[in-house]
């Protein structure tokens, strides 16, 4: 590639760095992006989100088959599954979704480009022995797995997320360190296809960042599905034996130390921002003890022209967060009124059940001394959930005491990922919660779970 100029140039092509690409190149920007992976998409598409959805429904398929379809009365023998077309299913999900990235790049005419970038000077970058020059440089460049001191990933015996996506063959005792989202999706895709799980969690409980109530039952149904939890656990090493490996256990609040063995460790303890070999101490752009990219309001580093987005800014590490911060960054640059609303941004676990939040948490409200009322309504007096058989998990949304506007909303449930969607839509609006009661939903549905914790909030739930 020779030398080239473009308006734009976007350093990363996952959700966040391809999105803003599309949405600069439809403002009328030359635009040009530029990753060192290959097939677009970032960590999302090729090693975390997309794949792992796949696995965990082709997992999910297999459970059923086994474990409840006779509940319905379906008869199926012997079950068995073949791991290996299970994930060449998942490449296939992968591949499509990636080759469908590449395809809007070339709709939009935005320039790809395979490589490492660097940014030499304001407005320079280079890749490899090419020289590029930008008026705005975006910075998407994401985040990598958070390494474990004492534990070091090999891929084989102890894994990352990437690694846990790829096993060849389901291991008989499976060891999560971390009882965040990616160990608990990933644990019980291997749970569901015939591994031991135990998941060893340094703080007092499994999702420690959601709503206290949802993180007590999502744990009492993962035990009941078979998953095991050893909480207030640290873990302070690992030793590789031939097919096995042993962690070195202390309890968190001090005690004896205990020994685990397993045949495959997945290291799990969440995700730091990615800003190796990017070039930024050659414009001066510091970043904070955390390893993020201080941004202003704008998205704009301290270096005027220079501007970063999604992980490496901190805030929600997920990928429709980064997508929509790419939206408004290009729109800014733009002249237009680009914005966000970090007050609704939903975050799903895809487990089964469920789990999906957005806004507050009871916890933050009291800790803010904001007053506030509950609704709550259980799925198991939902007809629609009582008809498929899915009870298990509640509704539960926070509501202003005084103006009644919804501050925050816990799902815990079948589709709990999909039901959030209309809280989201409602707090975007600034919507009360007798406006979500007062709307008339379908009947059978889930969704009327969530109109019921809206009533809830009066004190009027209908069906409870």
């Amino acid at each position: 590639m020779a030398d080239s100029s473009f308006d734009v140039v976007v350093i990363g092509a996952g959700p966040g760095g391809y999105v803003a690409a599309i949405r600069a190149a439809q403002l009328g920007f030359n635009t040009a992006c530029i990753d060192r992976r290959g097939p677009p998409g970032g960590t999302c598409l090729n090693v975390g989100c997309i794949p792992s959805k796949a696995l965990l429904q082709s997992s999910h398929h297999y459970e059923d088959a086994t474990k409840h379809f006779a509940d319905h009365g379906i008869e199926v023998g012997k079950v068995g599954f073949d791991l290996g077309k299970m994930l060449a299913r998942k490449q296939k999900v992968v591949n499509d979704n990636t080759k469908g990235v590449e395809f809007l790049f070339k709709k939009n005419k935005i320039t790809y480009i395979v490589g490492e970038a660097k940014i030499t000077a304001p407005g320079q970058l280079s890749v490899g022995s090419d020289k590029i020059s930008a008026k705005h440089i975006i910075i998407a460049t994401g985040s990598d797995v958070t390494p474990l001191p004492g534990v070091e990933i090999d891929e084989k015996q102890v894994v990352s997320s990437t690694g846990a996506l790829e096993l060849t063959k389901v291991p008989g005792h499976l060891v999560v360190i971390g009882a965040g989202v990616i160990g608990l999706e990933l644990g019980s895709v291997w749970h569901r296809l015939g591994a031991k799980v135990t998941v060893v969690e340094y703080l007092d409980r499994v999702l420690p960042t959601n709503d206290g109530e949802v993180s007590k039952q999502a744990q009492r149904i993962f035990e009941k599905q078979g998953l095991e939890f050893k909480l207030g656990t640290k873990v302070t090493g690992a030793k590789l034996g031939k097919k096995d490996v042993t962690l070195s256990l202390e309890p968190a609040a001090g005690g004896a130390a205990a020994e685990l063995v397993a045949d495959v460790v997945l290291v799990a303890i969440g995700r730091r921002p990615y800003t190796t070999n990017l070039g930024l101490e050659n414009v001066g752009i510091a970043v904070d003890k955390r390893g993020f990219i201080p941004v202003d309001s704008h998205f704009q580093t301290s270096v005027p022209g220079i501007y970063a987005i999604g992980d490496v800014i901190g805030g929600a590490m997920l990928a429709h967060k980064a997508e929509d911060e790419g939206v408004a960054l290009a729109e800014i640059l733009a002249g237009q009124h680009g914005h966000v609303n970090y007050n609704a941004i939903p975050g799903v676990v895809y487990t089964w059940p469920e789990v999906a939040a957005v806004g507050k948490s009871e916890e933050q409200l009291k800790a803010e001394g904001v007053e506030y009322k509950v609704g709550k309504f259980p799925f198991t007096a939902n007809s629609r959930a009582r008809a498929n058989g899915d009870t298990d998990g509640f509704v539960k949304i926070l509501a202003d005491a005084k103006t009644d506007e919804v501050l925050g909303c816990h799902i815990i449930g079948p589709s709990a990922g999909d039901l959030i969607g209309e809280v989201v839509l409602g707090m975007e609006f600034r919507a009360a919660a007798e406006d979500i009661a007062r709307t008339c939903h379908a009947h059978p549905g889930l969704a009327e779970a969530v109109k019921e914790a809206a009533l809830g909030v009066a004190g009027r739930a209908i069906h409870l």
